[in-house]
């Protein structure tokens, strides 16, 4: 098929779909094209200001740093096409469609993490399954990402603990939350659609993905649409339940124990340990930590936002973020009752996978994947009869940024991990292949069966 003409049919099929369409023939899907992935701030100020859509700087934010990237052995042709959702009247909602010439009739849907752009999983997943000739849809939930702010407003959170603030295009209470779920969902359909406009059939099987908030979207996917989806990987799910109840203990004790000199054996080491958290990683020049890596760049502003967004009657900054008590708040607003809205169940429909770092410092795994895996099974334990297949890999020492691997190299990256999940799950799905057990994958080794280690991990941190 021509481009012109395969682009031709594509745009038809999204004209009531779909606005500011752009579709091109593309010499190589993976990331060694430089126009696979635009640039950050692809659009002038007047349109849309710095920092709402950052391609280049999303796709970076999880993946593991060179040489642990996902090798690319081959130029993968085909047709890219991206654009807006004509539905959302904000205008916010994007997606992005990667067609390879060598269709496998097979397509991934990706979500994203944090309120990253459709591009966030170009490293970690899109380069991973394009060369495999799966076809590859991403989106953005539905929202943009961040921009520039002033102290007085009230949308505003600190960036990194000081200024300049930011606010997050997320954070309007009438954009729901049930949004993240939705374009999901959307994307999916819409990808079914483009490829039977250039392919002439839709997919034979589709495969959900995504790393933390897009770990989110992946349950909520396998939770509420089994008519679309076949199966699910998620990588560092956020459990939307706990995350306002797990973020303020670190963030109250954190300077504590920074004055104790990062004591293992402190009052305040204790406490963040007592909320779920593995062991700090310290270097020896006592110059930096895991958990000072994440007090300054990651505990209070996803307080903040999620704070922000369920409970926005709370003072954020004159309260304090790391003041917030959630079953408090429970009694005087509605923060439960919204949290409720967009909780996962635990209700699989289709086969999921999760992975999860044992030293996962921003949604520690006792908190997240493992209370998830609990839900699912507590499900299932009442439901006998409507039984998917779940497993859940633990990765010993696992990061919820494989990047900070270059900084302390006693973690493990999760991405070839989730990577050997997906291909195992295909297995599964589409051969009948039994999935490993639940198991703790220890450092260095590989999602096995028999296992290894039995999960879960018995210790967080090994050295």
């Amino acid at each position: 098929m021509q481009a012109q003409s395969a682009c031709g049919q594509l745009t038809a099929f999204l004209a009531d779909r779909a606005i500011d369409v752009v579709c091109f023939q593309s010499k190589d899907l993976t990331t060694n094209n430089e126009d696979t992935t635009p640039i950050d701030n692809p659009f002038p100020p007047e349109i849309l200001p710095a920092g709402a859509i950052t391609p280049r700087t999303d796709r970076a934010v999880i993946s593991p740093n060179p040489p642990d990237r996902t090798p690319i052995k081959r130029m993968v042709p085909g047709i890219q096409v991206q654009g807006r959702f004509a539905d959302d009247p904000k205008g916010y909602a994007r997606f992005l469609l990667r067609l390879p010439d060598d269709w496998n009739g097979r397509l991934v849907v990706a979500g994203a993490s944090g309120t990253r752009s459709e591009f966030n999983g170009d490293f970690a997943w899109s380069d991973y399954v394009v060369q495999k000739g799966y076809a590859y849809a991403s989106q953005n939930k539905g929202t943009l990402n961040l921009s520039a702010s002033t102290a007085d407003d009230p949308r505003a959170c600190r960036l990194n603990q000081v200024p300049p603030p930011i606010y997050f295009h997320e954070y309007p209470l009438e954009k729901q939350w049930t949004d993240w779920s939705d374009y999901m969902i959307a994307a999916a359909r819409l990808a079914h659609g483009a490829l039977r406009a250039n392919y002439g059939h839709p997919p034979r099987h589709t495969y959900a993905v995504g790393i933390s908030n897009g770990g989110y979207q992946v349950r909520k996917a396998i939770e509420n649409a089994p008519e679309l989806f076949d199966g699910g990987v998620d990588w560092e799910g956020t459990f939307v339940q706990n995350i306002l109840s797990d973020l303020p203990p670190a963030l109250k004790n954190y300077p504590d124990y920074a004055a104790a000199g990062f004591d293992p054996n402190s009052e305040a080491a204790q406490n963040i340990l007592a909320a779920g958290y593995g062991p700090d990683i310290v270097l020896p020049d006592r110059s930096n930590s895991l958990y000072l890596r994440h007090f300054l760049s990651f505990w209070d502003i996803t307080q903040a936002l999620f704070q922000k967004r369920f409970d926005p009657t709370y003072n954020t900054y004159g309260s304090g973020t790391e003041n917030y008590d959630l079953a408090a708040r429970a009694e005087i607003t509605a923060v439960a009752e919204r949290v409720s809205h967009v909780a996962t169940t635990g209700r699989i429909q289709r086969p999921l996978v999760s992975l999860a770092g044992t030293l996962d410092t921003l949604l520690p795994i006792r908190r997240h994947a493992r209370a998830y895996a609990e839900s699912v099974r507590r499900f299932q334990a009442e439901h006998v009869l409507r039984h998917a297949d779940y497993r859940l890999y633990e990765i010993q020492n696992g990061n919820h940024l494989d990047g900070y691997k270059s900084i302390f190299p006693q973690l493990e990256c999760i991405q070839p991990h989730a990577q050997h999940a997906f291909d195992l799950l295909v297995q599964h799905v589409e051969h009948g292949m039994p999935l490993p057990p639940d198991q703790c994958v220890p450092r260095g080794g590989s999602i096995s069966n028999p296992p290894a280690q039995p999960g879960p991990c018995r210790e967080l941190f090994v050295r």
